[in-house]
């Protein structure tokens, strides 16, 4: 009686219309940028890193959800002087993922590349040299959606996670005998986890290079670059995300992968990264088991730590590898 009493209440009656019209809103938007974030579009350019962007120009992304173009290659090992052959590992029923293999000389293992978000393998080839260089054959892959690979859309290291999988048996049946290591950058760090933890990988070696610790925080960590509060709406995009993709985004946590991690762990992060924090690299560092070494680069931010600093990365990846 009390409820039908203040329903009658026209102040009562328009603050729930309001109530609910915003709250359709906030969904309707975290629904678009749930998309944008997971759906790459044909061509165009890619939205600016939002510390960049005026006022406006982040209310407009707000609003509309950040637009990524489909990665492409454009460039190749042959721009390295490096021979290579494309290998395509086909998925079922009707997939496939495009890689470079490009063969070392008496080579000591196989390193398998896996590049960041929103990016395709053309990204490797800095790292890619110096494994070559080091002695060790390496298998550049595009995840599904990007590059050669089939699809246009991601999953943030989920469906990623059984394309490590997918790569590493091929390597396997391919390469024989040969140790297996596995590198990821950002994203591809995690999908490197989520495989060894979920698809049952077990590598000679791991390398990982600035992977986030959740896929909440990560969200959470985009509204900080454009200065914006970033609840709730970092929930819903991971809520609507997660309903778009058929996963479950709040169990997407590469703090709980690292603990299944039995191989030996070298994790390089950046000093000034905005993408991933200092502290989200320690969570996932402690949650690892023995044989582990953090290496943080000062001064760097989220990206190639290879090419921002070639020397400091090659020297802690032949440490790693001479142990092997």
């Amino acid at each position: 009686m009390l409820f039908k009493s203040w329903l009658k209440s026209p102040w009562i009656r328009t603050f729930l219309l309001i109530f609910l019209a915003s709250g359709a809103v906030l969904n309707g938007i975290a629904w678009m940028q749930a998309r944008a974030m997971t759906h790459y579009v044909e061509g165009g350019d890619r939205t600016a890193k939002p510390e960049s962007l005026s006022l406006a120009g982040k209310a407009w992304i707000v609003l509309t959800g950040v637009r990524l173009p489909r990665p492409t290659n454009e460039r190749s090992p042959a721009a390295l002087d490096l021979p290579y052959e494309t290998h395509v590992i086909d998925l079922p029923p009707n997939e496939r993922l495009e890689t470079w293999f490009i063969p070392a000389e008496n080579s000591r293992g196989v390193v398998l590349l896996f590049p960041p978000y929103g990016a395709s393998k053309q990204t490797l080839l800095a790292q890619s040299q110096i494994f070559h260089e080091l002695g060790y054959s390496t298998l550049l892959v595009d995840f599904r959606g990007v590059g050669g690979s089939s699809g246009s859309d991601t999953t943030l290291g989920v469906r990623e996670g059984e394309d490590v999988a997918y790569a590493v048996r091929y390597a396997e049946q391919h390469w024989p005998g040969q140790p297996i290591v596995l590198y990821g950058a950002s994203m591809g760090a995690v999908a490197v986890m989520r495989a060894i933890a979920h698809e049952g990988v077990a590598p000679s070696a791991v390398i990982l290079e600035s992977p986030f610790d959740s896929l909440l925080n990560t969200v959470r960590h985009r509204f900080d670059a454009m200065s914006l509060p970033s609840f709730p709406s970092a929930e819903l995009i991971v809520l609507w995300g997660g309903w778009q993709q058929e996963i479950n985004g709040f169990t997407h946590n590469p703090v709980e992968y690292a603990c299944a991690i039995n191989s030996p762990v070298l994790l390089l992060h950046g000093e000034k990264d905005r993408r991933v924090s200092l502290q989200d690299a320690q969570a996932i560092f402690e949650a690892l088991p023995d044989q582990k070494q953090l290496v943080i680069f000062s001064a760097t931010g989220h990206g190639s730590l290879a090419s921002a600093n070639p020397t400091q990365w090659r020297q802690h990846v032949q440490q790693l590898l001479n142990r092997q």
